[in-house]
């Protein structure tokens, strides 16, 4: 994915400023980003209150930078502020519960840099820290979440994005679910039902009788076999042999 910033739509110094924006500085000389940050932007993390047992306030008003979150609207201005020429995302990770992206900035070169600048940073989304219909788009979360860090690391930023936090409800069910789901279809549990269906194994001890029989006419051995104590004992590749020989 590839967007285009259209730099060339907003009129720029020579330093690489914005001419309609009155922007914040460091002592050093350097762009005071986090000054940059408009309040509507801006709210109280609720979750930093919470856990040290205080009153969530109702404006932002005297709050420290690791006391309030930053909205992705804000993220976006500033990423407009310090001009960018493309975002670009790399998927690392995408599975049914977890996908990881890495996204890279292009951030156009300016007084601070003085060439175009390539910053990249990394987040992912889980079912475990994510919550309700986010657990449906975990995809687009992971996207938001390495912009996020992206910009504002770039930027020197501490405020946490509120697209970054954990907004789990502590359940995983889901996760569980799916669990379920996939040992329902492990070798262990087939070969677990393979051996109730052709040789009336009702019980694992029961099974066990006939890894016996199977050592005595020679036709499996395993000296690991005497310390299985369930199916789940039996490692995959073993169950797929037993099930060969279940299914004769």
């Amino acid at each position: 994915m590839d967007n285009s910033c259209g730099a060339s739509l907003y009129s720029r110094d020579y330093n690489g400023l914005l001419e309609n924006v009155q922007y914040e500085f460091n002592e050093d000389g350097s762009v005071n980003w986090r000054a940059m940050i408009k309040e509507e932007h801006l709210f109280p993390n609720k979750s930093w209150f919470e856990m040290y047992k205080k009153p969530v306030p109702k404006t932002i008003k005297g709050l420290r930078d690791n006391q309030l979150l930053i909205k992705l609207s804000g993220i976006k201005e500033l990423a407009r502020l310090r001009g960018f020429d493309s975002v670009s995302y790399e998927t690392v990770k995408c599975e049914y519960d977890h996908v990881a992206v890495k996204c890279c900035v292009c951030f156009i070169k300016n007084y601070e840099t003085q060439e175009k600048v390539y910053y990249e940073d990394m987040a992912n989304a889980t079912f475990n820290n994510t919550s309700s219909f986010a657990t449906k788009f975990l995809e687009t979360i992971a996207c938001n979440r390495a912009f996020v860090r992206a910009v504002r690391n770039f930027l020197n930023v501490h405020i946490v994005g509120d697209d970054e936090i954990d907004k789990s409800d502590g359940s995983n069910v889901e996760i569980q679910q799916r669990s379920s789901s996939t040992n329902a279809l492990s070798p262990n549990s087939v070969l677990e039902s393979a051996a109730k269906a052709n040789l009336s194994c009702d019980t694992f001890q029961e099974f066990k009788e006939h890894l016996r029989k199977f050592w005595s006419e020679d036709s499996y051995r395993n000296d690991d076999a005497k310390k299985w104590e369930s199916y789940s004992d039996i490692p995959a590749k073993e169950a797929r042999v037993l099930l060969s020989l279940v299914k004769k």
